[in-house]
């Protein structure tokens, strides 16, 4: 009876790392397919919407997904984040394959919905299904841009550098021995956290900063006409850098948070503020 509960608990996180991902997703890929996509059809640049546009819903997506799966799992919906707390807060191990399994399954779904209900914008604004609306799904260097000398390598280390800024906050805001947000903000102050990646970290590499973000979308439109999928707009091979990096740049976000900061904390919690401590004696 114990290890059915148990079983069943798995699958019930996994659910939840499931639906939290796809609800990430389809916030997310919709967007750009709307500015790139949409856009190109019927506005002049930016018509439709912006660079930030795209972060503040991607930032949502994050926020909604968290929202969906927090109870069940946890809400980690990025494999680099499941990583890094199985690496440093004593996540099982034994959960971070299922766990990314589901992250991934969930973008790939959520980006199929996207190609499918874009399918005949995309078709107009890209009849070849080339780097022009890859984007859409899955990033490139400087964003498809040629015009900007950004390649594998200098992509790689935007993504280290900007998934271990995800991971250093993501373990600010919810350590309880720091000061974590109140009355359930902590969603909404990790969505701000991507808002805010993406408007600073955005253009060198797209700030995929989470491995099933990318490869479940990347695997979605390879299957649905993207025959370039895997390659860069220079047509090397480019699909592992949103995987690699963000995976290195979590694992070295947290281990700045548990070196700089957590080890110095109180290892009680502190009182609520306002609350006024009782009498001794």
């Amino acid at each position: 009876m114990a290890e059915r509960l148990k079983r069943l608990g798995l699958i019930g996180e996994m659910s939840a790392e499931f639906v939290g991902t796809m609800i990430l997703i389809l916030f997310g890929c919709a967007v750009v397919a709307q500015v790139v996509a949409g856009g190109a059809l019927t506005a002049p640049p930016g018509g439709l919407g912006d660079h930030d546009s795209i972060s503040w819903a991607w930032g949502i997506g994050v926020t909604m997904g968290i929202y969906v799966a927090a109870r069940l799992s946890g809400a980690h919906l990025n494999p680099a984040v499941t990583v890094a707390l199985a690496t440093f807060k004593g996540f099982p191990w034994r959960k971070v394959v299922p766990y990314v399994v589901a992250q991934t399954a969930g973008a790939f779904v959520a980006a199929l919905l996207v190609r499918w209900n874009y399918a005949e914008a995309l078709a107009k604004a890209d009849p070849g299904h080339t780097v022009k609306t890859q984007i859409v799904f899955s990033t490139l260097p400087a964003n498809g841009n040629t015009n900007l000398p950004v390649y594998e390598w200098a992509a790689f280390r935007d993504q280290v550098i900007g998934t271990a800024i995800l991971l250093l906050m993501i373990l600010a805001i919810t350590d309880l021995l720091n000061t974590p947000p109140g009355a359930n903000l902590a969603p909404f102050i990790i969505g701000l956290v991507v808002v805010g990646i993406g408007m600073a970290w955005g253009t060198l590499a797209g700030y995929a900063i989470n491995p099933a973000r990318d490869f479940g979308p990347r695997l979605a439109q390879f299957l649905t006409g993207y025959g370039g999928a895997w390659r860069d707009q220079y047509g090397n091979l480019y699909f592992w850098v949103p995987i690699l990096g963000p995976l290195i740049g979590g694992l070295l976000g947290a281990g700045v948070y548990k070196a700089f900061i957590s080890k110095f904390l109180p290892t009680a919690e502190p009182e609520p503020p306002g609350r006024v401590p009782p009498r001794e004696g």
